[in-house]
């Protein structure tokens, strides 16, 4: 679901902020996207109330990340709490003109697939991200 949906409290909202703030430490030339989604017939099969879902889109395509947009969906374990949401996974892909060039989850391996991932330094930022943002939803403690 997009993330603006997702605003419902301060601390959603304070998370939400965070995570904005750790994509833009690692890729400061992205614009963010609050609303990926748009609301039709095509995407609503996307629509998963139980996540909070980003975009995040680059001038133009990044080669380092072979892509030109990156879409970030932070995983909820149902209905989300207002209070202190926690997450069950992060998942990021990459778009570009050709449709998804790769994904990347959390849970699992932590592995990137697809046609053209990310070259290295970029993976390496795209994994902390993910580890940060489950750190910051108190998912993980301490573990670099």
């Amino acid at each position: 679901m997009n993330a603006a949906e997702q605003a419902k409290s301060i601390a959603i909202v304070s998370k939400i902020a965070a995570v904005v703030n750790l994509f833009h430490s690692q890729f400061p030339e992205v614009l963010t996207d609050f609303n990926p989604w748009v609301k039709n017939s095509e995407t609503t099969q996307f629509d998963d109330p139980h996540s909070i879902d980003l975009a995040f889109h680059f001038s133009q395509r990044s080669f380092a990340c072979q892509s030109r947009c990156i879409l970030m969906q932070i995983r909820l374990p149902g209905a989300m709490p207002t209070h202190s949401p926690r997450v069950i996974g992060v998942e990021l892909s990459g778009h570009g003109g050709f449709g998804q060039q790769w994904r990347f989850s959390t849970t699992g391996h932590w592995e990137f697939c697809g046609l053209t991932p990310p070259l290295p330094d970029a993976q390496r930022k795209l994994r902390q991200i993910g580890l940060k943002t489950l750190q910051l939803f108190d998912l993980l403690t301490l573990q670099s």
